[in-house]
């Protein structure tokens, strides 16, 4: 038996917005983009850091930053 086809990452984030504001229930959101970036960019980097086998010249390299970027960005999500 096959797995389903997943969502385009697009559409994953367009519903998760969408719950997201109907759970403020009207109330104004805050900090959406940060909250969006952060939420996106752990996973990002987990999933790039284990296709490159830890590696993180190479990992840099997939990402198209720099590797002292990318260690910034891993030390600020403890995946260093």
């Amino acid at each position: 038996m096959s797995e389903p086809t997943p969502a385009p990452l697009c559409k994953c984030v367009e519903y998760a917005l969408k719950h997201y504001f109907e759970q403020l229930q009207g109330e104004a959101p805050s900090g959406v983009y940060d909250l969006v970036l952060c939420e996106v960019e752990r996973p990002l980097l987990k999933a790039i850091m284990d296709y490159a086998g830890g590696n993180q010249s190479r990992a840099a390299r997939y990402l198209g930053i720099n590797r002292n970027t990318l260690r910034k960005k891993l030390d600020r999500h403890g995946l260093e």
